[in-house]
């Protein structure tokens, strides 16, 4: 009778879990029972990320509830907590691609669970509960969920309990026609800086700073800032590559930062600061070739090391888009042009 009263309990929690809304805004309608001003999947308009507010998608009275309130829908209710069709799930509210439909699995919750999610595109916060983690958009910020780890559901043990009411589905025949994705991660000194410029550029679906190229796990500022990790402060860029390309990119890397300075970039010395291109593919690593051989012809000495990217940990949150979010324009990062 313990065992089994033990496992009712251990059942209820996981219901309950997702259910516990950062605040008390809830919502009890079903999920996307009232379609008017509700975004469409298949519009045109739609289908591309949106980094101006001004264009995010109108929410009903019932997503704002979630997304911008933080509430919880009511388990079992979501339309996407059974859907099991192949292809990629956005934010409802600006559109950004979040999860593939290959790591959604079922885990009994009543809400949509995925083990991972795209590059890039989710950030972690710690919930006001004190003992959660809440999941947002890494674009819009608007509320996803949370995420539960060491549940060992799947191989990644980790569930990231999703309202259905915070996504939009797109199945695999139709995600030819809607924005495609590609990824690139640069350090140029101060992330701070590096992320000022890409994320303004042209056809960049997201930007997320972060610490690679070291030995530790989970690195924190303050271990990469003592020297005691080997990471470099980095930005991730998710971009897509109909409107950009990685030559391009890579491109406004060498222009916005001194490729020649070592381990340092303007006032801030130390390897965190070092110019690197961590490339993703073979490509990439032929591209910045070729891109630092241009620079060498001009007489450029320059230190830009290229890496195989590794493991990128996301950074803590108060750096990410630190100017934009705070004013001001970056010390030691300036745009010059350096290609023809």
């Amino acid at each position: 009778m313990k065992s089994a009263t033990n496992l009712l309990i251990v059942i209820a929690i996981m219901l309950t879990g997702c259910s516990r809304a950062q605040n008390t805004a809830t919502t009890t309608a079903p999920v996307n029972g009232n379609t008017e001003n509700s975004s469409n999947t298949n519009s045109s308009s739609n289908q591309f990320i949106m980094s101006d507010s001004s264009n995010w998608n109108k929410l009903t009275p019932d997503e704002e509830k979630v997304i911008v309130g933080k509430g919880t829908e009511m388990s079992f209710k979501g339309i996407y907590t059974d859907n099991h069709e192949e292809g990629r799930y956005f934010c409802r509210r600006c559109n950004a691609a979040l999860f593939e439909s290959d790591s959604k699995f079922d885990s009994g919750s009543g809400w949509p669970a995925f083990d991972e999610f795209i590059a890039g595109s989710v950030q972690e916060i710690p919930d006001k509960d004190g003992y959660r983690i809440e999941i947002v958009c890494n674009n819009c910020k608007g509320h996803l969920g949370h995420v539960f780890k060491g549940e060992r559901f799947t191989k990644n043990n980790t569930r990231h309990c999703v309202n259905s009411i915070s996504l939009n589905f797109i199945p695999e025949n139709q995600l030819a026609e809607t924005v495609k994705m590609d990824t690139a991660i640069f350090a140029s000194g101060c992330f701070w800086g590096t992320e000022y410029f890409f994320e303004k550029a042209p056809g960049v679906i997201s930007t997320q700073v972060g610490y690679i190229g070291g030995h530790k796990e989970n690195p924190t500022y303050k271990e990469v800032c003592a020297h005691t990790t080997g990471h470099a402060e980095a930005v991730m860029v998710v971009f897509d590559p109909t409107k950009t390309s990685y030559e391009t990119l890579c491109k406004l890397f060498f222009e916005t930062h001194d490729p020649s300075q070592l381990n340092r970039q303007g006032p801030d010395i130390g390897d965190q600061y070092r110019t690197e291109v961590f490339y993703l593919n073979d490509e990439q690593k032929a591209i910045t070739e070729k891109l630092i051989g241009l620079l060498e012809a001009d007489g450029i000495k320059v230190a830009t090391k290229l890496t195989k990217a590794t493991k990128f940990w996301e950074g803590e949150d108060y750096h990410e888009h630190y100017y934009s979010g705070n004013g001001g324009t970056p010390y030691c990062h300036g745009y010059t042009k350096r290609f023809k």
